[in-house]
């Protein structure tokens, strides 16, 4: 309560009331419990519970113990205030376990305040008290009310507190659930969900992350599961296609760069998380954009490409060795142009646009590619093949190999780092 027994009483004018005047009203306490009770079940609807029922009995119990202390106060200087304060602060504490506000309690204290004073006048009447005493009681009892509901708010915060941090543990051990590999079962990602207070999505997206040490941590929606502090940051984006999506993306913007993994039911988020991954580290490698966050799912020949280098590289020399054979900057132009074009849908306009270049420029590097590769590039069996091989060559080279920086196209950006 911040003050000791002692000084709490010392500026309590129930001190001055002379102690003889609290005998007449003992014989009444239980009356006027069992009506502050009454009031306030017709009052409070969550407090509306059967009298012989366990909530019922305590509720009697603990406006007893309070009316009690309350004449037992008077004309002393020590009132024992810890008694009646630590039962309030477990009935806050209770509630904010039970998930409500402190509305019920706050109004369930002053309907035993309205009881009391309702009382008190008609005790003054009946036995003869002046007006000073009974507005020393009156004045008293809106100073004990104060402190009940005080205590009762502090156990509440203080609950409050703890299920924070506890919710937060199991929210931290449901974010690690979710993408473990092999994936726990659904009934195991409920029941740690319901324990975090996470109602789970019916899809999520895995957001791998590189926070700007530079910048505080993006604040996020409570429905986000995130690991800002881990080796390889990520977070846990639920229903990343629904209402809300550009403002949610704004926000994970705030970090140096994000990947978008695929959009997945709960049981997949190790999958989605793995491929979120593969496109930071192509942001990271300059292969992909990293000034917006990425989505996986639009960048696909780069992430399936990423994950077969080896064997792309190997294939190289085998399916498009004339093409290896040239020199540096002819090899340059000429597979960049033949991605671009391929991309376009053979289209030798759009190409050229995408490329800078004149139109005619393309239509010359085509025939060139032609006369080098021979039946590769009309055969329909090999077009997924070799767009493939090209998007290795071009995009995602792994410097051994380098193409020459001077035929790679301003609006293709710089080249990835050595």
């Amino acid at each position: 309560m911040g003050r000791s027994s002692s000084s709490a009483a010392s500026d309590f004018p129930l001190r001055d009331v002379p102690v003889g005047l609290a005998e007449p009203l003992r014989p009444h306490l239980e009356a006027a419990a069992l009506e502050m009770v009454q009031e306030i079940q017709g009052l409070v609807p969550e407090y509306a519970r059967p009298a012989d029922s366990r909530y019922g009995r305590r509720m009697r119990w603990a406006v007893e113990q309070a009316v009690r202390l309350f004449v037992d106060a008077f004309g002393r200087q020590d009132i024992a205030w810890d008694a009646v304060t630590r039962i309030f602060e477990r009935i806050g504490a209770h509630e904010a376990r039970s998930g409500r506000s402190l509305d019920g309690l706050q109004t369930a204290i002053r309907v035993c305040g309205q009881v009391a004073c309702r009382r008190f006048i008609k005790d003054a009447r009946r036995l003869g008290w002046s007006l000073d005493t009974l507005g020393l009681i009156t004045e008293s009892l809106f100073v004990f009310l104060e402190r009940v509901a005080s205590a009762a708010g502090q156990g509440y915060a203080r609950a409050q507190g703890e299920l924070a941090g506890e919710r937060e543990r199991y929210r931290g051990r449901l974010r690690d659930l979710l993408v473990m590999d092999p994936p726990a079962s659904a009934e195991a990602i409920e029941e740690l969900a319901r324990s975090a207070g996470w109602q789970t999505p019916r899809t999520l997206a895995a957001v791998a992350v590189r926070p700007d040490p530079d910048r505080a941590v993006p604040v996020l929606p409570p429905a986000f599961l995130a690991d800002w502090h881990a080796p390889a940051p990520y977070l846990i984006w639920p229903d990343p296609d629904g209402p809300g999506r550009d403002r949610r993306l704004a926000a994970i913007g705030t970090a140096r760069s994000a990947a978008i993994g695929p959009t997945v039911p709960p049981a997949r988020a190790a999958l989605s998380l793995r491929w979120a991954r593969c496109g930071l580290a192509l942001i990271e490698r300059g292969v992909l954009p990293g000034k917006e966050p990425l989505r996986c799912l639009d960048h696909l020949p780069s992430l399936v490409a990423a994950q077969s280098e080896e064997l792309l590289d190997v294939a190289l020399g085998n399916r498009l060795a004339p093409l290896m054979a040239l020199p540096p900057h002819r090899r340059d132009a000429l597979s960049r142009t033949l991605l671009t074009y391929m991309e376009c849908r053979d289209n030798a306009v759009a190409a050229a646009e995408r490329l800078l270049v004149h139109e005619q420029t393309v239509r010359y590097r085509i025939r060139r590619l032609e006369e080098v590769l021979g039946g590769v590039m009309t055969d329909p069996d090999r077009r997924i093949e070799l767009l493939l091989l090209l998007h290795h060559l071009v995009r995602l080279d792994p410097g051994d190999r380098r193409l020459s920086p001077a035929g790679r196209g301003r609006a293709e950006g710089p080249l990835p780092p050595k």
